[in-house]
């Protein structure tokens, strides 16, 4: 197993989250390191993205409400969600990008109630 998210559970509209992503590979050699989710029936989609020197970019659907965080000596990338929305319920995958080349794991189920 490559990657292991984790963290994820049922939190009401407005609350917060921070899911984690375990590397069982050094994450020190990776340019960028993403957070993709999957909602029912969607496709899987980059929601924020951080680069080596910690620099973040993001979806405009979650911009201003969740920050990525990676912490390369760990080989763990952290997404601190804040103000829910049911529209955020998915489940949660990291990976690199734009290569998305690690073993993508089962991800973490986050669910958000209205």
């Amino acid at each position: 197993v490559q990657l292991q998210a984790s963290g994820g559970g049922l939190v009401q509209a407005g609350g917060s989250l921070r899911i984690s992503c375990v590397a069982s590979v050094s994450i020190f050699s990776i340019d960028v390191m993403g957070w993709f989710r999957q909602a029912p029936g969607k496709q899987r989609e980059l929601v924020a993205a951080i680069s080596r020197d910690g620099s973040g970019s993001y979806d405009e659907s979650v911009k201003g409400r969740f920050t990525i965080s990676r912490d390369n000596a760990k080989n763990v990338v952290y997404l601190q969600m804040n103000s829910l929305k049911p529209e955020d319920t998915a489940v949660y995958y990291c990976n690199a990008w734009p290569r998305m080349y690690l073993s993508w794991g089962q991800g973490t189920l986050v669910t958000v109630s209205s």
